[in-house]
């Protein structure tokens, strides 16, 4: 995996090439752009084997761009990529691949409750982590999402899909994760079938302060209210509390909390978060020593999340 350290901190990019990333290489290969189709060898470097494009890299395969992928872990993956809908980990800026990275991390090292009771200040204990809907436990997509899809009009396979989600003894977790993304998506088409505003018996009236229209189109946060919507009602039947988690990086999305929550009715048993990656590399720094905590820290320490426009590096986290 190649960090801030192997990188060089400026790539030379032209109308027709792009210099490899990698420091001490002098290779180019033609510059990618959306819309042309061509074997990737053409923008594979051949000293390293990465695909290159200016604002970024992607590797050959996922498991390059993951630190937890032996045993168990591998075997996880494999079921967890069998069932879900996409996968972009090979990609340096992936924030599929962080989010796999560090809440691994923290579940194979027993962090997770420790992080959840730093977030809520009550102490919880765990049942379960899942992944972009596996669940571990079940062998599949969890059960219990796949009914709260079909109540609110979705398919179960192609419904909300939450990138962490973590069941306690008391309350419910769903965590998105953003990275470069931003949390601004609208709906590419909202047909007849879909009950976001129906579904639950009028759930949408009883968790929101405004309507469908101005959550999800005006102020684009379509994703953030599908989580909020399911969630709440999943919680509800199961007689949890219900956390929604934002999960970005400290430079970004200062305000999300005030932006959704005045579309939300938040109570003492539902609440929306904003909690930042570097937040948990301080939870991480001073928590358990070992050899997976140094390599946790190296790899928070020398994330990148590839070129701006001028071709220079971006580290990921604002950490000192």
């Amino acid at each position: 995996m190649l960090g801030a350290e192997e990188l060089k901190e400026r790539i030379e990019v032209t109308d027709i090439t792009v210099e490899c990333p990698v420091k001490g290489c002098s290779a180019k290969v033609e510059r990618r752009r959306k819309g042309t189709y061509k074997d990737r060898i053409t923008f594979t470097c051949p000293v390293h084997k990465i695909i290159i494009s200016p604002s970024t890299f992607e590797y050959p395969s996922d498991f390059d761009n993951l630190l937890w992928k032996e045993g168990p872990d591998k075997e996880l993956l494999e079921k967890i990529e069998g069932s879900k809908r996409e996968s972009r980990m090979a990609h340096d800026n992936s924030e599929d691949a962080v989010s796999w990275n560090v809440f691994r991390f923290l579940e194979k090292n027993g962090l997770i409750e420790g992080f959840l009771n730093l977030v809520t200040g009550t102490a919880t204990k765990l049942r379960e982590v899942m992944y972009w809907s596996y669940s571990q436990k079940e062998g599949a997509t969890w059960s219990e999402l796949n009914e709260a899809r079909l109540e609110f009009g979705e398919k179960t396979g192609a419904g909300s899909e939450p990138d962490i989600v973590i069941k306690t003894d008391k309350a419910l977790f769903f965590i998105e994760a953003k990275l470069t993304a931003g949390n601004d998506p609208v709906p590419n088409d909202v047909s007849s079938s879909k009950k976001y505003e129906a579904g639950g018996d009028n759930w949408f009236s009883r968790v929101f302060s405004s309507d469908f229209k101005t959550v999800a189109i005006v102020d684009k946060k379509y994703e953030l209210m599908r989580f909020w919507l399911l969630g709440t009602w999943m919680a509800k039947q199961q007689g949890l509390d219900f956390y929604l988690i934002n999960l970005v990086l400290s430079k970004r999305e200062a305000n999300i909390e005030a932006i959704f929550k005045r579309h939300i009715k938040e109570n003492p048993r539902s609440e929306f978060l904003r909690i930042t990656w570097e937040a948990i590399y301080q939870y991480i720094s001073k928590g358990i020593s070992s050899r997976d905590t140094d390599v946790m820290m190296r790899y928070f320490r020398g994330k990148t999340i590839g070129y701006d426009g001028n071709g220079r590096l971006q580290r990921a986290f604002s950490i000192r």
